[in-house]
């Protein structure tokens, strides 16, 4: 495995984790992990990577080594914001090459087109957002989140790291023990015996407010930087959240688009088939 390194960065009053693999001296790549994630999760797809790279992979608020927010609940403009600081520390002037999973897509997507001078070229990795919500939704999500913050969710311990990854693979078959035992040690912390996840328990509130469409297109529509969407063939981002007909409808707000669908692969298409992927990363960047 190619080594990385850490780094802790100031971003808007929290001491930032971040993850770096390469030469400093190397072409910067910023890589932006998704929901229930970590930086060290690209290490596969860093891996696979033929070329000279310093990449550069935050842990995001409340994950990883990043520190957790005082906050009793997460705001997805956060994440944006805490991508423009990092991106300014590491990159104060040249636009930079942007590379996010899941979550991590949704928030790249969303900061290419809120800064469209600072993205020089994007790559989202099935992060093309959510289902959609109703107007009527709203008090019930709403009752939902204030009952949330009175009971907070919780996270389930596991007796071991072993547990842990046996876990991971039953959630994805794919996962060879050996990437499961890697991922379960930067996922999870020991703590009074029982290994719990790298990830604060308020991440599991739900959002208080509806996803709104129309605002994620308005921002999609105003990238200006040439955009690699790559889907994954078994993922349930085409079966459970976004039905074909919506994902077609989505794709079209990209003015600068290249589409890109990676076979035998879940939504984890990062762990799944990082040397398929790094390729299609390679071919895409200048």
């Amino acid at each position: 495995m190619k080594p990385s390194r850490s780094e802790f960065v100031p971003v808007r009053g929290l001491a930032y984790h971040v993850r770096l693999w390469g030469d400093a001296a190397a072409p910067k790549l910023f890589m932006v992990h998704g929901w229930m994630d970590v930086s060290a999760s690209f290490q596969f797809l860093v891996d696979a990577l033929r070329r000279d790279w310093l990449v550069i992979a935050p842990d995001w608020r409340g994950y990883g080594l990043t520190q957790r927010q005082p906050a009793d609940a997460y705001w997805f403009a956060d994440y944006i914001a805490d991508l423009d600081f990092i991106a300014r520390h590491y990159s104060p002037e040249a636009p930079i090459n942007l590379v996010g999973h899941s979550l991590g897509g949704n928030v790249a997507s969303h900061y290419a087109g809120a800064r469209p001078e600072r993205v020089a070229r994007l790559v989202n990795l099935e992060g093309f957002g959510m289902r959609s919500g109703r107007t009527e939704e709203a008090p019930g999500r709403y009752r939902r989140f204030m009952d949330q913050l009175a009971e907070p969710p919780r996270l389930r311990p596991y007796a071991s790291f072993a547990d842990l990854a046996a876990r991971m693979r039953q959630g994805n078959p794919r996962l060879t023990a050996a990437k499961a035992d890697f991922l379960a040690r930067h996922w999870g912390t020991e703590i009074d015996g029982k290994v719990v996840l790298l990830a604060d328990p308020a991440h599991k509130i739900v959002n208080a407010t509806l996803f709104r469409i129309d605002e994620a297109k308005a921002c999609w529509a105003a990238i200006t930087a040439p955009t690699l969407v790559v889907a994954a063939r078994d993922s349930e981002m085409l079966t459970k959240w976004i039905d074909p007909q919506e994902y077609r409808a989505r794709l079209s707000a990209f003015a600068h688009l290249t589409e890109a669908v990676i076979d035998d692969a879940g939504h984890m298409l990062h762990h799944d088939q990082p040397e398929a992927l790094a390729r299609l990363i390679e071919d895409f960047l200048p």
